[in-house]
């Protein structure tokens, strides 16, 4: 019998002895966020820590505890500006839960963005997932700002940003994967979310800051190719596959200060390329629903349909018109002609790049499958 005990004691410390090397949760820090710059020839990096207790809950965390703290570094390279963090370091710093990367414009322009994703996705702990952006702004304070109703950090929109994206989709959220997929296909060119500081929210007390998207930073391997925000950024979204919806405003009546806004979803992209003459010319196709809401004038389904396909063909082009004179292939128009039509291409390309002019784009053919009223007709509910 008393064999019998020692041979299942031991049989059980075989078993625990596979947890020894295992760290203790509360004997670490857990970065959230990670914002780098470059200057006088060094990386700064501003790291974000969280506390666990408030990230794992969705519901507002406690009112008085601090939701992060930012760590402060520098360094020759990435690694040595990383090592600098450690020594000020009170716990082992875990990287699994890094869930955005925020890069400044001298970090892009300086064409470290590739170098600085390389430190990275080369370890185990780093997630393919993680979000990247581009920014103009401070990135120290974009690392302090915390969600609006003191909510918590996973529900910010740089760290969550695919849950505004489907109410509003101005510019795709790009992670790892898609970056160093498009970067290493034609035109070898990736356009990331440009985030910067608002204070367009108040309480009673203060004026609250904010993350904003409202354009992006388009870059190669190797520099950065230029920045599209405003108006100047709006054709993107009709010729991204992800897009959810989006919105656009048409002038009614020229001679009157009658405008008309529409939400557009259930869009449905097809670039075809003829490759028959010496230039390639592209063919797009862009099929979507419009629901109309508030509306100033009564409005037959007709010219609903034609103020919104002229205005998306606008867009569309002015976009693109703004790419050319950055010789920037803004809609990935190279990579259609890649997948499909490989030995053109072959032909054509220079540096992965097809030659594009103002004439590329042969045809826009905008097709509105179905025109939403909501509860109401194209009248007014008021009578005048």
């Amino acid at each position: 019998m008393k064999k019998k005990i020692i041979t299942i004691f031991m049989l059980v410390l075989i078993f625990l002895s596979g947890c020894w090397d295992v760290k203790e949760p509360e004997r670490m820090f857990y970065i959230y966020g990670l914002g780098v710059d470059y200057k006088d020839g060094k990386y700064d990096i501003y790291a974000q820590i969280v506390d666990f207790t408030n990230i794992a809950k969705s519901e507002q965390p406690n009112i008085d505890a601090v939701q992060a703290t930012v760590g402060h570094a520098s360094g020759k390279t990435m690694d040595e500006a990383l090592f600098e963090l450690y020594h000020s370091m009170d716990q082992m710093l875990f990287w699994g839960d890094l869930t955005y990367l925020v890069l400044t414009e001298e970090v892009l322009k300086n064409g470290h963005a590739n170098e600085i994703i390389n430190t990275f996705v080369r370890y185990r702990e780093t997630r393919y997932k993680t979000w990247v952006y581009g920014t103009k702004d401070s990135v120290k304070e974009i690392m302090l700002i915390t969600p609006i109703l003191n909510r918590s950090m996973s529900l910010s929109k740089i760290s969550d940003p695919m849950n505004s994206y489907e109410q509003e989709s101005l510019v795709e959220p790009i992670n790892f994967r898609k970056m160093i997929i498009r970067l290493n296909e034609p035109s070898y060119e990736v356009s990331i979310p440009l985030v910067s500081i608002i204070e367009n929210w108040e309480t009673e007390k203060r004026t609250e800051k904010a993350t904003s998207i409202n354009g992006v930073a388009v870059i190669s391997p190797n520099e950065l190719k230029g920045f599209f925000t405003g108006k100047k950024v709006r054709g993107l979204q009709w010729m991204t596959k992800e897009t959810k919806r989006g919105e656009i405003t048409v002038k009614l009546d020229s001679n009157k200060d009658s405008y008309l806004t529409v939400a557009l979803d259930k869009i449905k992209l097809k670039v075809t390329s003829d490759a028959g003459n010496d230039k390639v010319k592209f063919d797009i196709d862009i099929k979507m629903d419009v629901t109309v809401s508030g509306f100033q004038e009564n409005l037959t389904e007709s010219e609903i349909r034609t103020a919104v396909e002229k205005e998306v063909t606008k867009e569309i082009e002015e976009t693109y018109m703004e790419a050319l004179k950055k010789d920037i292939d803004i809609y990935r128009l190279s990579e259609y002609l890649y997948r499909y039509n490989i030995k053109k291409w072959k032909e054509v390309q220079k540096d992965g790049k097809v030659d594009l002019d103002k004439d590329s784009i042969r045809t826009i053919k905008i097709n509105i499958s179905k025109v939403n009223s909501g509860r109401k007709s194209f009248k007014k509910t008021i009578s005048d």
